[in-house]
Parts: structure tokens; sequence; C-alpha cells
């Protein structure tokens, strides 16, 4: 198969596509590099079943007829991490919006399976313990662009599901729940990444709120795992899968957690949200996804648990500060 990943040197993305050649398939990534990274791809570039395109899609002119050679599209290019949300809106929502659009037209035009990655972001803030794709929305007020990200991805899948439902596009929706492993950067506000790289130099990890929120952590082998075997099952379309680990934890539970498991001396402080992002900012307070609809459509579920994850972050990190 040939598979077309949009925002492949990204963190997912470049896992994803190390996955897909070592898989026997070819791979084109496109990518405008600006939170990805070439590190990420490194390994693939000499592959000749490997291309890499190095282009905004909003601005790709070639975006049409990349779309026609290949079999199946997975859609990952957006603005990401909860700082570049805060800070710079208008490129989230023209980035996520658009770009979708960009290449849900090309997926239509050629009758191209394709898969576009959410957030459980989407379900907001509902009060529920977990979430399931069929769960209404709680999205907060646009006066706080906090929200910005989530209406965009929500709109990423209303769009989909429009193409599916007018055109018959091969469409799939994927909702990720906070994928982290190697070579995932802490630059964005990814909260692992951040905390291991404190605690292995003996610095304070600074929690951001008062640390009761939950959340759910899936190492980005498994979320790949997920992203594969949807990507040849046509029965998905017209489907939204949620992409998680069920195991949950609170904010301050995972700092004490990191510290233990990596013996480090680091403290904890909590630093307000207002300091953190903006005045105002508002957060979900539970975040943890109900997979039973990929359990049974797949046969999925996380291999990998939260002591996996932490360690091969800091080994990661470690290697990378020896290179």
């Amino acid at each position: 198969m040939h598979y077309l990943v949009t925002g492949g040197a990204g963190f997912i993305g470049g896992h994803l596509s190390q996955s897909l050649i070592a898989a026997g398939n070819r791979v084109t990534v496109i990518d405008d590099l600006s939170t990805g990274l070439l590190s990420n791809i490194a390994a693939l570039q000499t592959n000749p079943d490997f291309r890499f395109i190095q282009a905004n899609m909003l601005e790709y002119a070639e975006l049409d007829s990349v779309a026609a050679e290949v079999d199946i599209i997975i859609h990952l290019a957006a603005a990401v991490g909860v700082e570049l949300v805060v800070h710079d809106p208008v490129r989230t929502i023209i980035t996520n919006v658009h770009g979708t659009e960009a290449i849900l037209n090309a997926a239509a035009k050629h009758r191209k399976r394709i898969i576009i990655a959410s957030t459980s972001e989407v379900y907001g803030k509902s009060s529920k313990s977990s979430f399931s794709e069929s769960d209404d929305l709680l999205i907060g007020s646009p006066y706080n662009s906090r929200w910005s990200y989530a209406c965009s991805k929500l709109l990423d899948e209303f769009f989909l599901m429009a193409y599916f439902h007018q055109y018959q596009l091969q469409g799939t929706v994927v909702r990720f729940f906070n994928t982290v492993g190697p070579r995932q950067t802490g630059r964005y506000g990814m909260v692992i990444p951040r905390f291991v790289a404190a605690a292995r130099k003996g610095l304070p990890l600074q929690v951001f709120g008062t640390g009761s929120q939950t959340r759910c952590f899936c190492h980005v082998s498994d979320t790949v795992r997920a992203l594969e075997a949807l990507s040849l099952r046509d029965d998905a379309s017209g489907n939204i899968f949620n992409i998680g680990n069920t195991s949950v934890i609170t904010i301050n539970e995972l700092a004490r957690k990191i510290i233990g498991q990596l013996d480090s001396r680091s403290t904890i402080v909590h630093i307000p949200y207002e300091k953190a992002y903006e005045k105002g900012f508002e957060d979900m307070l539970h975040r943890a996804p109900d997979t039973t609809l990929i359990r049974d459509f797949i046969g999925w579920e996380p291999r990998f648990d939260l002591e996996r994850i932490i360690a091969d972050v800091a080994d990661y990190q470690q290697q990378a500060a020896l290179e």
C-alpha cells in the first residue's frame, strides 16, 4: 500500500511512517516543519519507499496530484499543544480547519480512504468520568481562546462526516487521548516529556492548576498500531474511534510517580493557570476514554502501561543528551 501521511515529521507521524515502512508499505510525508522535526524521519530518508515533501498544505499546489498517487491518507497535520493553541489561536484555526478542508477535497476527488486525527479536547467541559464517541459535547465560550483548538478539530470531524454522507467518502475520525512516547517534545506543554526533563535534572516539576485534574496516557506505539489497523478497514468509514489508555491518574500523582520512578531529588510546585497560560484559562477536569468501540471493532487494546511510557521517554531524553 502507498500511504500519504500529512504531518508525518511530527511526533506521532514520524513513528507511524517508520512503522508503515517496516511493514513493507510506501510512504509519502507532507510536513512544513513548523512543529515537526526532520530528526523524526531521519532514519527513513534514504529508503526508496519513502518520500518527504516539505510544504504547507494550504499552499502546496501539488497536493491534488500527490493524493491521486496514494492508496490511503492519514491526516495528522495540525496545530497542537496547549501553549501553542493559547498563544497563537489564529494559526490554530487556519491550520486545522483549512488544512483538513484541503485534504478532504483531494481525498474525495480521487476516492481515497482517509483517516482524520482529532482529539479528546472535543469533549470539552463535560463532567463524565469517561467519554464515548456518541456523547454530546460541551465546549467553552469563544471568549476563551483555549477552546479554539477543540472547536477547530470538531469542525474537522463534521467536515469528514459531511463528505461521508454526501459523497460516500471512505473516511474515519480518530480521537487521541494524550499520546506519549520517545521523541515527543515538551515545547508545547506536553506534560510527561516536561516532567521527565525536569526530574532528570533535579529541577522542580511545575504542575499547572491544582494538579487534581485527571488524565490517561497512551504509548505512541499503541496509537500507531490502532491507526494501521483502522486504515485497512473500509467498514470503519463514517465512524469515530477513541484511541487511548483507560488507566486514570491525577497530574499530582503523575508528578510524584515520575520523581519516584526516576529516583529524582525534584520537588513539585504549583503554577496558577493564569500564570502558565492566560487569565481566565479553563481546563478539562477529567479526560478518560471509553474504548469499547475500537476494542470491539478491531480487537485493539493498549499494551504499554504508564511505567513503560515514563521509562521510554526518559531513555530517549538520556540518549538524545549524549548525541
